[in-house]
């Protein structure tokens, strides 16, 4: 993770001091995550800062609102496409009719699914399975799209040290329900 640390320095990223064990304990109660490995060892050694980072060390009320609407973008955008675009996941059943009903199923179903985690912007690392070497996904309403193949290899997909074209898709973990609706 160091190597990531000091390219992403190189490319100008600004990082505080990383964040303490009991930050990240009183981060993951208050917004219900949890930091899979490698996100919380980047995290722990070194935090990043900038308009596009979430600001995970910043408590106050303006900031934990930003963190809760980032985190809760990707079901924003799953509500959208079901009201106006006609996405419906098969898995889920028959999509209702009434729209109001379907957008209630989409919760539901929703919340069973392993939660997205902020990166930078609108990507996102799956929370579960808790281990290193989740993708990165580019989350936009339903237009889904992997990133990277890990944090690292997204790092350097993001910051133009390797082309999109060049991610490897083979050695992409699948994420329960995320992987099934990659575009």
């Amino acid at each position: 993770m160091k190597n990531t640390i000091s390219r992403l320095k190189g490319h100008g990223i600004k990082f505080e001091a990383g964040l303490t064990s009991e930050e990240i304990i009183r981060i993951e109660d208050i917004y219900k995550i949890i930091f899979p490995v490698d996100l919380r060892e980047m995290l722990h050694n070194a935090l990043p800062v900038g308009e596009r980072f979430p600001n995970w060390r910043d408590f106050s009320e303006h900031n934990t609102n930003r963190i809760l609407e980032m985190l809760n973008w990707p079901l924003e955008g799953m509500l959208f496409d079901v009201e106006h675009n006609e996405f419906w996941f098969d898995l889920w059943g028959s999509k209702p009719i009434e729209i109001e009903k379907a957008k209630e199923l989409c919760i539901e179903e929703y919340k069973k699914v392993p939660k997205l985690i902020p990166i930078y912007s609108h990507r996102y690392i799956s929370s579960h399975p808790n281990e290193e070497g989740n993708p990165i996904f580019s989350v936009y309403q339903t237009d889904i799209i992997y990133y990277g193949e890990n944090l690292d290899e997204y790092f350097k997909v993001e910051f133009n040290d390797k082309e999109h074209k060049d991610i490897n898709y083979s050695k992409i973990k699948k994420i329960e329900f995320w992987s099934d609706i990659v575009g």
